[in-house]
């Protein structure tokens, strides 16, 4: 097939820095094309190039064609780029909540952004759709844009009920909120995806089931460039796959070729206790936490949870099973709960009225960070400041100090001069771990940290989590649904399902021996791109059900 997405040349400067050197890029219809590489080699920097767009102070040379058209030029973005932009490729960004509005429901932004790009009221063939034949009128187009909202909603593999359709992002989970942003991209009717990081929140489960749909649009006629750490994925969706190493192309062809094999599934974990701390640090009983006032929208139920002194235990379950709420109760962010919570055997009441020891003892690092970080000043100067409020160092001797954590997680000097706009998901998340650690905490919540990271950045964090526990003594809450990751650090672990424990103890117990359907079901579904789609088992109907039922 002809060639949707053609890049010759490509080139990107941001202060001095180059960012991509000379790309080439060829993207087919019907097919899925993966772009990899570390965190920081350009791929969102060639990404948001394919709609004409970069980020502030970015300058683009070269040629980008989408469908024909000439969206950058010799002089940069074209302003033919703007008649592309979500009619014919759609971008979906790494982290959900720079695509969603809190402000809006999810079904009315569905709604617009289907009559926007399609204001005609046809399907994707462009043919007439069934809601259509009014040849164009207000309410022809009002109903083919509901019509096309609740088909990118089943598309990305979410209800499309008006109980559902009428919730806030705020009111999902960050995998959930990663597909209502899908359906976003599906609902303006493209005809090419760029997806960055779509896996990122994804529990095992959800994450076969995105292969699945995946190659279900590709199957459909779409072209899909995907951007990913989660090489696993990678193998199972893509034919193709183009390596970025510090903005150049450093392989290219197919998928089998270009990625080293998938490493062998491990052997059994054997059901033998070990040998744990005593004491706990940080400490959940009977926790019981809702959305709305009155209790309603109930979302963790009686949950327990305990973490000893240089211990880590890790939070496991489906996406929308509550492992976020449960974090931002603990972290004193999510205020709507009932039960006891506490802090080296003091009652931890909530954030804003905290003691500084406590807000020092209890750092809490989440998955989408880039909104904490102000885009004016230097990611170091933010860094350190932690050190100079909780810790009452100077701002030199903090600096010093940030700069031998941030070495530690593998960012450079150069990156500490930065403002938060220029670095990468991947890099601002070390940033935010960073953050963190300069409080010299007593308990770490970690929520989904690696996420946005490679394999090698991936090491380097989990080796400073390692080092901080063994000589500082310091708790880990791990919330994660990678189980290799878990494995290795966890000694405890809780899986979470519909807000309740469905399983807990010593974590080689629980995943060798589990007790659940839903801790089975994660084991089942962990080895993606070892058989592909095809070879996925139904799914019991009780547990698909079950990150739909938060309110």
């Amino acid at each position: 097939m002809e060639p949707v997405i053609e890049v010759g040349g490509l080139t990107a400067r941001a202060d001095g820095a180059l960012l991509l050197d000379g790309v080439d890029l060829t993207v087919r219809s019907g097919g899925v094309t993966a772009l990899v590489g570390p965190s920081g080699s350009g791929k969102t920097t060639l990404a948001l190039a394919l709609l004409g767009e970069a980020a502030p102070g970015v300058r683009l040379r070269g040629s980008v064609r989408v469908a024909g058209v000439d969206v950058v030029g010799e002089e940069g973005p074209t302003r033919a780029a703007r008649d592309v932009r979500g009619r014919v490729v759609s971008y979906m960004p790494q982290h959900p909540a720079h695509a969603l509005n809190p402000a809006r429901r999810i079904g009315s932004v569905l709604t617009e952004l289907a009559r926007l790009h399609r204001p005609d009221g046809t399907d994707d063939s462009g043919g007439t759709g069934r809601a259509g034949g009014t040849g164009g009128t207000g309410g022809g187009r009002s109903a083919a844009g509901r019509e096309h909202a609740a088909g990118a909603l089943r598309a990305a593999g979410l209800p499309d009920n008006p109980g559902f359709r009428r919730r806030f992002p705020h009111q999902f989970s960050g995998g959930q909120r990663q597909r209502v942003a899908l359906a976003q991209v599906l609902a303006c009717g493209p005809s090419v995806l760029v997806l960055d990081e779509p896996s990122t929140g994804l529990d095992t489960v959800a994450r076969l089931r995105l292969a699945d749909r995946l190659t279900r649009l590709a199957a459909d006629g779409y072209a899909l460039l995907l951007l990913s750490h989660d090489h696993d994925l990678v193998r199972a969706v893509a034919a193709r796959t183009v390596t970025l190493d510090r903005g150049r192309v450093a392989a290219a062809g197919p998928t089998a070729e270009v990625l080293p094999a998938p490493a062998a599934p491990p052997p059994p974990v054997a059901a033998t206790a070990p040998v744990r701390p005593s004491g706990a640090v940080l400490e959940a009983r009977g926790l019981t936490a809702w959305l709305h006032a009155g209790r309603r929208g109930e979302v963790l139920r009686d949950v327990a949870v305990r973490v000893p002194e240089g211990g880590c235990t890790a939070v496991v379950g489906p996406s929308g099973s509550g492992k976020t709420v449960l974090a931002r109760c603990l972290a004193g962010l999510h205020e709507r709960h009932r039960g006891h919570l506490a802090f080296r055997g003091e009652p931890l009441p909530v954030l804003r009225r905290r003691t500084a020891r406590q807000i020092r003892g209890v750092q809490y690092v989440w998955q989408e960070v880039r909104g904490s970080f102000d885009e004016r000043r230097t990611v170091l100067e933010q860094v350190a400041r932690t050190a100079v409020r909780l810790r009452g160092l100077t701002p030199r001797e903090a600096e010093r100090q940030a700069r031998a954590v941030w070495e530690r997680l593998g960012l450079s000097a150069e990156h500490t001069a930065r403002p938060a706009a220029s670095l990468s998901g991947g890099e601002l998340q070390r940033a935010a771990l960073s953050r963190a650690l300069l409080a010299e905490p007593g308990v770490l919540i970690c929520d989904e940290i690696t996420t946005a990271l490679d394999s090698v950045s991936t090491e380097l964090v989990t080796a400073e989590i390692t080092r901080l526990r063994e000589a500082s003594d310091t708790a880990v809450l791990w919330i994660g649904h990678d189980l290799a990751l878990v494995e290795r650090l966890a000694d405890d672990l809780v899986v979470l399902d519909s807000g309740g424990v469905v399983d807990s103890g010593d974590s080689r117990t629980v995943l060798g021996a589990p007790r659940s359907e839903t801790t089975r079901l994660l084991l089942r579904s962990r080895h993606l791109g070892t058989a592909g789609p095809a070879a996925l088992e139904p799914v019991p109907p009780g547990v698909q059900r079950k990150e739909h039922l938060q309110p």
